[in-house]
This record gives C-alpha cells, sequence and structure tokens, in this order.
C-alpha cells in the first residue's frame, strides 16, 4: 500500500510540474522512479506516462511545430533509441543508478547554465540533440535536456519550445516503449497512475496562471537535481 502511494504521489507531482512549466516530468519522477521501482521498470513507466502527456499537451498546439527542425531531431533519436534500450538490459542495477543519476545530474546543470554551444544549431545541432536525447530517453527516461540545450541554442522562445517539446516527446516515447517494452504493473497500481496523472494535470494546469514562469522552472530543476544525486549516491552504495 505504501509503495502504491508513494508511486501516485511521484506521478502527480511529475504530471503536475509538466503541464506547469510545459517540461519536467522525465526529470523530476524518473529518479524516485528508478529508486522505486528498480531503474528497468522505472524508465518504462517514465517513458508511457510522459508520452501520454505530451500526447494530450500537443493537442491544441500542433500548429505550431516546426517540421523541418523536428525531422531531423526525431530520425536521430529514433537511431539511438535502441542503444540506449541495450545499455539498460546489460548492466547491473548499481551501474544503471549512477549512470542514470549521472545523465540526470548532468543534463540539469547544464539546463540550468544555459550553456552555448555553437555546434548545437542548423541540422547538424538538431542531429546531435535528438540522438543524445533519444539514447538518454530509452537508457534512463530523460531525453528531454539535449532538445532544451538546442532549442537555447537555436533562440526558441517558450511559446514555440514548448509545443515542438512536447512533439518530440511523442513521438521519441513512442520509440522507447516500442524498444523497451510496457512496465509490469497490475491493475490496481496502473489505475493509480492514470488517475495521479489526471490530477497532476488538472493542479498544473490551475496553478499555470498564478506561478511565475522562471520561478517554476527552478523548483522542476532543483528537483531533478536532488533526485539525481540521490540516484547516483545509491548507485554508489550498491557497488
Amino acid at each position: 500500500m505504501t509503495a502504491d502511494v508513494l508511486l501516485a504521489g511521484i506521478v502527480l507531482l511529475g504530471s503536475c510540474v509538466q503541464w506547469l512549466t510545459g517540461m519536467g516530468f522525465a526529470l523530476v519522477a524518473v529518479p524516485a522512479l528508478i529508486l522505486l521501482l528498480g531503474p528497468a521498470q522505472g524508465v518504462v513507466l517514465a517513458n508511457c506516462a510522459a508520452g501520454a502527456i505530451c500526447v494530450v499537451g500537443l493537442a491544441g498546439g500542433w500548429r505550431q511545430v516546426r517540421p523541418r527542425a523536428m525531422v531531423p531531431l526525431c530520425a536521430a533519436a529514433a537511431c539511438t533509441v535502441p542503444a540506449g534500450s541495450w545499455m539498460t538490459r546489460r548492466l547491473p542495477e548499481p551501474v544503471l543508478l549512477l549512470i542514470m543519476g549521472g545523465l540526470v545530474t548532468v543534463a540539469v546543470l547544464l539546463v540550468m547554465r544555459g550553456v552555448r554551444v555553437p555546434a548545437l544549431r542548423g541540422t547538424k545541432g538538431a542531429v546531435m540533440a535528438g540522438a543524445a536525447g533519444g539514447f538518454m530517453n530509452s537508457a534512463a527516461g530523460v531525453g528531454g535536456p539535449p532538445v532544451s540545450l538546442y532549442a537555447v541554442n537555436a533562440g526558441w522562445p517558450v511559446r514555440e519550445f514548448v509545443p515542438n517539446a512536447m512533439f518530440y516527446g511523442v513521438v521519441v516515447n513512442v520509440f522507447s516503449v516500442a524498444a523497451n517494452g510496457v512496465p509490469e504493473l497490475s491493475g490496481v497500481k496502473w489505475a493509480s497512475v492514470i488517475a495521479a496523472m489526471a490530477v497532476g494535470g488538472v493542479i498544473g494546469s490551475g496553478l499555470a496562471s498564478r506561478i511565475p514562469e522562471e520561478r517554476a522552472r527552478l523548483l522542476v530543476l532543483l528537483l531533478a537535481l536532488t533526485g539525481g544525486i540521490t540516484a547516483v549516491g545509491k548507485g554508489m552504495w550498491g557497488l
């Protein structure tokens, strides 16, 4: 019962911040999910939930998607998803926790600093970001930071980044679920996850107009950073 409540709480929080800021479900939820369910099950649940949220979120903004930028991003991600999935199946759990926590931590720090990288521009930058995002999404459930860095370097405003990030999220999570499979959860757990996603969406949408975007984004990144460091610590402890 305690594990079910924790699972629902993690999904609710992730869903809430996703609707609040347009990003953040995986960053917030993945470190906690892999600690609760293990690396493999935590990642595939994050893939399923994040993909579903992106589908719903894209419904109102699909006209703002940039096909010319999305094609190389998504094509590159499709090529690297199998490599991330292969790594997840082969490595011991402590090593996976260490790698996943490290990826989340580094990704968050890069996004917080708004790193400017000349190579992350144009078609070449889209391919690099998409490839990194596809690998990270299937391996660690966190594929958004490379796309965020690409958007920063491409000069995308937030109103254009969100629908394009949602589109990328749909595509990369479909490929990731196809490669990793679906999580092995009981009917009760699935029901609690779906309910938590719905409640989190309502709360996040309601708070979106009340909390400044920059403050909400900082909160998401700090939560993700805490989770990433915790996963690294647990991985090191288990070695």
